[in-house]
C-alpha cells in the first residue's frame, strides 16, 4: 500500500506517492506546477482532470539510498513547493544463467541498441494508460526485477531491469495498457520485440518473441494480443521478458501488477538404508 503526502503551500497541495519508494520504483506526483525534480533529474507534468498537472518520476536502480527534495517547478523555473521523499535500499537478490558458446557471440543488429534507447526515452503528451496494467501472459515469474545478473558464474556488472515469466513457446503475449507500437521488430539480441509507447512518459517492451502480432504505428487496448512467447535472440528458454521504462528509467513491474514467482524446485530426499 503506498502512502501519500500533502505538501500544502501558497501555491497549492503538492502529493507524492509513494514517499518512501525503493530504487526501481515510479513515484506518481501532482500539484499545480509544469515539471518535477529530484536529485538532478527534471520530468515534465501533464494535464490531469483538475488543475493539478500530473506525472511519473522515475527512482532509478543505481539510486543512492536517503532522503531527497522532490521539487514541483512553476512556468519560470523556480521552486514552488517540494515533498521530502525517502529512497529505500532494496535488496535485490543474485541469479546465475548458463549461457552457451552460440548465444554468447550474439551482437545486435545494426542499429537496434540505438532504436531500443530511443525507444526508450519516448515521452507523448497524449495518455493511453490507465491503472491497473494487466500481466502480459498468466505463466508465474522465473526472474524478478533488479536481480544482479550472473553468466556462467561470472559477475557481469548487469541487473535484471524487467521481468521473466514462464511461457510455453506460442502463448500469446497482451499490451499491459493501452498504446502505440513504436517498435514491432526481429532483433539479434532482443529477438522479436514489441515496444509501447503508453504516454506521458510511460512505455513497455516486451521480448524474445517467436511470432509478431502488431504492426509500427498501430494503436492497441490493453490485453490486445500483440505477440507469442518464444526464445528468440539472447534467450536460453522459452519465456516472456517485459519492461517497463518511466522517461527512460528502467522501473519494478511489480509495483503496477501482482506476480508469484515460480515455486522453486524440490529436491527429493535420498532413501535410508
Amino acid at each position: 500500500m503506498f502512502v501519500l503526502v500533502l505538501a500544502s503551500t501558497a501555491a497549492g497541495a503538492y502529493t507524492a506517492n509513494p514517499v518512501a519508494p525503493r530504487c526501481g520504483d515510479v513515484i506518481h506526483v501532482s500539484g499545480e506546477a509544469v515539471a518535477v525534480r529530484m536529485n538532478g533529474r527534471t520530468v515534465p507534468l501533464f494535464a490531469g482532470s483538475g488543475p493539478a498537472r500530473v506525472g511519473l518520476m522515475p527512482v532509478p536502480l543505481e539510486e543512492k539510498p536517503g532522503k531527497y527534495p522532490l521539487e514541483f517547478l512553476g512556468t519560470d523555473g523556480r521552486v514552488a513547493g517540494a515533498v521530502e521523499i525517502t529512497v529505500r535500499e532494496p535488496h535485490y537478490p543474485k541469479q546465475n544463467i548458463v549461457i552457451g558458446k552460440e548465444k554468447k557471440e550474439l551482437r545486435p543488429s545494426p542499429g537496434e541498441t540505438e532504436t531500443v534507447r530511443a525507444f526508450r526515452e519516448t515521452v507523448s503528451a497524449t495518455r493511453y494508460w490507465e491503472e491497473p496494467l494487466v500481466l502480459p501472459v498468466r505463466g508465474c515469474m522465473t526472474s524478478p526485477f533488479g536481480v544482479a545478473r550472473l553468466h556462467n558464474g561470472q559477475p557481469t556488472g548487469s541487473y535484471h531491469r524487467g521481468i521473466d515469466q514462464r511461457g510455453a513457446t506460442g502463448t500469446p503475449v497482451r499490451a499491459t495498457a493501452a498504446g502505440i507500437v513504436k517498435i514491432a521488430r526481429m532483433f539479434n539480441l532482443h529477438g522479436g520485440t514489441i515496444g509501447i509507447d503508453h504516454g506521458q512518459g510511460l512505455t513497455s517492451m516486451y521480448l524474445h518473441l517467436s511470432r509478431l502480432a502488431a504492426e509500427e504505428g498501430a494503436r492497441v487496448e490493453k490485453g490486445a494480443v500483440v505477440g507469442y512467447v518464444g526464445t528468440t535472440g539472447f534467450s536460453t528458454a522459452p519465456h516472456l521478458h517485459w519492461a517497463l521504462y518511466a522517461h527512460g528509467v528502467s522501473v519494478s513491474p511489480l509495483q503496477w501488477v501482482q506476480l508469484k514467482p515460480c515455486a522453486a524446485p524440490v529436491r527429493a530426499k535420498k532413501k535410508k538404508r
